[in-house]
């Protein structure tokens, strides 16, 4: 009986295939980050249930994410009804891990500089203004993004996939990398990757990212691939210290909250774009100057 039971149980499962292991592997992923994060706390005394936990857990994580999907899956189709350009089937000839590892590759690059750019020009800042408010970096922060941050994001990174004709199981696949490699760099876990991390992200570099006490507009843009940060000289790790307190630097001008933190990208200027919501009155980095070098600028006596 037993044997049967498992026989079935291995039908059920490979009939789903990547659409039934990704939620699945994403929940599972999750737990295991809470765990961590009680045992190997990379910021000690972080509470579980931290202000804005449950704006983060719901309304980003599950409402918005379901609505969003739906639309960027919608809008993704009727481009391709109207060229048709899927059935060019560019990259359908190469096998399932190439397509997945090529997809990875060209949008982590697009995310890399986009990221970069967000943190440079005043408009689009305001909507990756609310992904930056999160005080307590957890595994559930990296949800914490404006929907039109969500929109443009996505688009780039499923359509190409669309349309070059990939294989139904590549959106799945990099929609769980990407799922569970957010959760990974934003969490409270205290990871030593060493020499990886100048080749993949993780969250001793990306909490920097976050971090309230560096010199803006910012360093370590990368998601997953850590080497675009160091190719381009916009990284920034000590190893003698970590970040004294995250979120924004103007902590009073931006409220807990996910429909007002939505509003808050559409809100009034209040101040000159140098001195705006996000960037002190102190250092920022000069034209040609390094991330380092900045960073020691700000920080002279650390």
């Amino acid at each position: 009986m037993l044997d049967t039971l498992i026989q079935h149980l291995t039908s059920f499962i490979n009939k789903g295939g990547w659409a039934l292991w990704s939620p699945l592997t994403i929940a599972c992923w999750a737990v295991m980050l809470v765990v961590l994060e009680r045992l190997y706390p990379h910021t000690p005394g972080q509470k579980l249930f931290r202000v804005g936990f449950w704006d983060d857990f719901f309304w980003y994580t599950l409402v918005q994410s379901a609505v969003l999907g739906w639309i960027i899956g919608a809008f993704i189709e009727w481009i391709d009804a109207l060229p048709g350009v899927s059935r060019l089937a560019a990259v359908s000839g190469w096998p399932l891990w190439t397509q997945v590892l090529f997809f990875l590759f060209i949008h982590d690059f697009y995310i890399y500089a986009f990221h970069r750019l967000q943190h440079y020009n005043k408009y689009l800042w305001r909507v990756h203004e609310a992904h930056h408010s999160v005080r307590d970096v957890d595994w559930v922060a990296g949800s914490r993004s404006h929907p039109l941050e969500i929109l443009i994001n996505q688009t780039v990174e499923f359509a190409p996939i669309v349309l070059l004709g990939a294989h139904p199981d590549v959106a799945v696949i990099k929609g769980l990398v990407s799922a569970c490699w957010g959760m990974f760099i934003h969490c409270n876990v205290d990871v030593r990757l060493g020499a990886l991390q100048y080749v993949i992200n993780g969250p001793e570099m990306h909490r920097w990212h976050h971090a309230a006490d560096v010199a803006p507009p910012g360093f370590n843009f990368a998601t997953k691939f850590a080497f675009w940060d160091w190719i381009f000289g916009t990284a920034y790790m000590p190893v003698d210290r970590k970040p004294a307190e995250y979120g924004l630097m103007s902590k009073n001008d931006f409220r807990e909250g996910y429909f007002w933190q939505i509003w808050a990208a559409f809100r009034p200027w209040k101040k000159p774009w140098d001195s705006g919501p996000w960037r002190p009155a102190g250092v920022t980095r000069r034209i040609g100057e390094t991330a380092s070098g900045a960073a020691a600028r700000a920080n002279p006596a650390g």
